[in-house]
């Protein structure tokens, strides 16, 4: 069955790659990395698509300086969509160059990472990473659509499924409880599980219905989408973006900020611990790296966005499935935090 969701500007469909590609303008030009190029249908193979190197190490200023110039030479213009086919780097990198490229073209996403499917392709944000940290230029840009290929799940590498369930559990212990409670006796484990698609949908409409209301970050409920990630964006900083997978880093950094939150007394003691057993339950790193000093992330932290004064701001738990945007955590309240 199709599911359809009406996301202000944009549709999102959760189908299969036949449907998919039916979806697709003739005139667009899609873009995809060297990983999915080897598992796509060859209907899409045959599209002649761009092909960037595989790994977040591609989503840079110099990567999308290249891709504007290859478009240019291939004479892509105004009425030209520019098509994402891959995760997340790929969604915020094609996004990127489609909204600078020409001041902007039509932009469609298609997610083949469960990271991609409930997360980067739903919400319009799009942008690359710089040297001092991630995700610091980009923008705010709606796809004109964004089309789920739920069998592109059968080619993904089980450490990259891994990596999606660390946003998926996000949804649970930012907003919906029920949820993490399922996850946490039920484990979900691969994507022949056939909860998968009704939890990839309940993780969409979540994330929907939040930046439906809060679609440029000016209220704080946006920020809660960031439970883990201003802890988990310094890890990756500080790996160089290849010692842990985007979902790994996040996993690490939502059970740190669950400890902050506790430190601070925001947080409902035992909730850490809880938060670790789950990610733990799904393969997920819940330990900050012995050799990851707190000093050394401490400038990270600090270029988050969320950042509005002196002090660090952390989307925190303020109960099982609930969580809120604190923009005055202490360093000193961080440093305890961090190795526990």
């Amino acid at each position: 069955m199709t599911i359809r969701h009406h996301l202000g500007q944009y549709e999102v469909t959760v189908s299969e790659w036949g449907q998919v590609h039916s979806l697709l303008p003739d005139s667009a030009t899609l873009v995809t990395d060297s990983n999915v190029l080897e598992v796509l249908p060859r209907a899409i193979a045959e599209r002649n698509p761009i092909v960037i190197p595989a790994g977040e190490n591609s989503k840079t200023w110099k990567t999308a300086g290249r891709l504007l110039d290859t478009l240019i030479e291939r004479g892509h213009t105004r009425k030209n969509p520019l098509v994402a086919v891959g995760g997340g780097m790929i969604g915020d990198l094609v996004g990127f160059a489609a909204g600078t490229l020409l001041r902007g073209v039509p932009f469609f996403q298609v997610p083949t990472s469960l990271l991609a499917m409930v997360d980067s392709s739903v919400g319009g944000k799009v942008g690359v990473d710089l040297p001092t940290g991630k995700n610091l230029a980009g923008l705010f840009l709606a796809p004109q659509s964004v089309s789920i290929p739920l069998d592109a799940l059968k080619t993904l590498p089980e450490a990259e499924w891994r990596s999606g369930m660390a946003e998926v559990i996000k949804y649970g212990l930012i907003g919906q409880a029920d949820l993490a409670d399922e996850l946490e006796s039920a484990p979900l484990l691969n994507p022949e599980d056939p909860r998968t698609k009704n939890i990839i949908v309940r993780c969409i409409t979540h994330k929907a219905r939040v930046v439906e209301e809060d679609e440029f970050e000016t209220s704080g409920l946006r920020a809660t989408l960031n439970f883990g990630h201003t802890v988990g964006h310094a890890i990756e900083v500080w790996g160089n973006y290849s010692d842990y997978r985007h979902g790994e880093a996040i996993a690490i950094g939502m059970v740190v900020e669950a400890r902050i939150g506790e430190q601070i007394g925001f947080t409902p003691r035992g909730i850490g611990d809880r938060v670790a057993a789950l990610l733990a339950s799904h393969g997920l790193p819940n330990e900050m790296p012995k050799e990851a000093r707190f000093e050394d992330l401490l400038p990270l932290m600090r270029r988050d966005k969320k950042v509005v004064g002196t002090d660090l701001a952390f989307s925190l738990l303020n109960g099982w499935g609930a969580c809120k945007l604190n923009t005055n955590v202490e360093a000193s309240a961080v440093a305890l935090a961090w190795h526990r």
